[in-house]
């Protein structure tokens, strides 16, 4: 019998030109891809918010890509707090959040 992999949980916070820029698009789809549950929204002051659960190296790979983001995003900074995996979550969506567009 082998060991599961290990699930982990990511709160992030990412900083700069991340909203009009298709950001939440971009994670939920990376999101997705990497079999990752949670949501994605954009906050009230500019950042976009990002809760994720699923097994850490799937994880590590999505934080990855948050420090570039989609081509018309400028990434000044993410700020991320790991934790154990609540459950609670069935997929991954986007929220609507503090700022209509994306």
């Amino acid at each position: 019998m082998g060991t599961s992999p290990r699930v982990g949980r990511v709160e992030a916070v990412v900083r700069g030109r991340v909203q009009g820029v298709g950001f939440r698009v971009f994670v939920a789809r990376e999101a997705r891809r990497r079999g990752l549950v949670g949501w994605v929204r954009n906050g009230s002051d500019g950042a976009v918010r990002i809760v994720v659960e699923g097994p850490d190296a799937q994880l590590d790979g999505l934080l990855e890509i948050l420090h570039d983001g989609p081509p018309a995003a400028w990434v000044k900074g993410v700020e991320v707090v790991r934790g154990r995996a609540a459950g609670g979550f069935a997929e991954f969506e986007i929220q609507s959040g503090g700022h209509g567009g994306d």
